[in-house]
């Protein structure tokens, strides 16, 4: 949900989650219920607020979306990129993971799952709109949850926001490109402008205040203050907004989540085995280069998790909010908690595997 240095709640600090975070796919599973049911008992609101659109973007969507983003490009604190060279084994197999691998592995997997093994319940329609809500997904790696996977593994808090902080930097050269290029693909028309725009609104803009809002407050309030009081203060704006625009998106895909509510399980089935084999990958080159388990273990949890904030913002704009590619990104919040769960119980029971490798 983008990126953090570890101090994102009082109970990550001390390892632990926090009601949200431990209830994340709950309280998503109940605003996407509250869309559907605001389409269908209230269908004026939803046709109000997409009478709001510029260049396809939505203007409500659009602030709620700002509303996640901006806290998160708040934590990143770019001077810890010059140590980068320091330790550059985990950096290169997270790196290599996320952009020469994950976004292809994720194009390949939907594929074949939409077009051929769910070929009889979806029409080539959807089926590429589905593809290119997963390649959205692939292809933006990173979030702020990505912290709380490396708290509960116990890995090192400082490399995980050096591996977070370098993606994110990636993801403002690379995403449009591998995007355009696997949707290009996919047969689905790309318009690049909206695409840069997309990513240049979302990313670029609030990245930039969220540098020049750190540097302030770290300068007249000190970084101690910075990381532990003021940056705490907007994960409620986080929440609110990321709610609130499942609740608006749902209500656009209220009748056909009703209609069809098996599109859910299709969307979520390839999500899943993706999620699962980009982190055993990473897992499994972290012990190749014998990382030590507390750098093993986020260097697989940064490739596994998604930037999805990025992801459906970029989706809402190119398709629109009632489209299949927007549900499928969303569908990918609602998987992700419990798959990365899973993940770090199976982590932390094969933590004798990194016995001895030393960084």
């Amino acid at each position: 949900m983008k990126n953090d240095i570890v101090q994102e709640s009082t109970s990550q600090e001390s390892g632990g989650m926090g009601l949200w975070e431990r209830y994340l796919s709950l309280w998503v599973a109940l605003a996407m219920i509250a869309g559907v049911l605001l389409s269908q008992l209230l269908p004026a609101i939803p046709e109000f607020l997409n009478q709001f659109e510029y260049y396809n973007v939505s203007i409500p969507t659009a602030i709620l979306i700002w509303l996640m983003i901006f806290p998160m490009m708040l934590k990143i604190d770019f001077s810890s990129l010059l140590h980068a060279g320091k330790k550059p084994k985990g950096l290169m197999l997270t790196t290599t993971i996320n952009w020469l691998v994950k976004p292809f592995t994720m194009f390949a997997i939907s594929a074949f799952f939409f077009l051929v093994v769910f070929r009889p319940f979806l029409s080539p329609e959807l089926a590429r709109e589905y593809i290119a809500g997963a390649v959205l997904l692939g292809a933006a790696p990173c979030t702020a949850m990505v912290f709380v996977w490396s708290s509960l593994t116990k890995g090192d808090p400082a490399y995980t926001l050096l591996q977070v902080s370098v993606n994110d930097v990636i993801v403002l050269f690379l995403y449009a490109p591998i995007v355009a290029l696997l949707l290009g693909v996919g047969n689905v028309s790309v318009p690049m402008g909206t695409l840069f725009l997309s990513i240049f609104v979302f990313i670029v803009i609030p990245l930039v205040l969220g540098i020049v809002v750190r540097k302030y407050v770290v300068k007249n309030k000190g970084k101690n203050y910075f990381e532990n009081t003021f940056v705490n203060k907007f994960d409620g704006t986080t929440r609110v907004g990321l709610l609130l625009t499942l609740v608006i998106i749902f209500s656009f895909q209220g009748d056909q989540i009703i209609n069809n509510p098996f599109h859910i399980l299709l969307i979520a089935i390839p999500l899943i085995i993706q999620n699962i084999a980009v982190f055993f990958l990473g897992y499994g080159g972290a012990k190749a280069c014998k990382l030590p388990f507390s750098i093993a273990v986020p260097a697989a949890m940064v490739g596994t998790s998604n930037f999805f904030e990025l992801a459906v913002a970029v989706s809402v704009s190119l398709f629109g909010l009632n489209s299949g590619a927007t549900l499928a990104t969303v569908v990918g919040v609602l998987i992700e908690v419990p798959t990365m769960l899973l993940l770090v119980k199976f982590s932390n029971k094969t933590k004798h595997w990194f016995d001895g490798y030393e960084y």
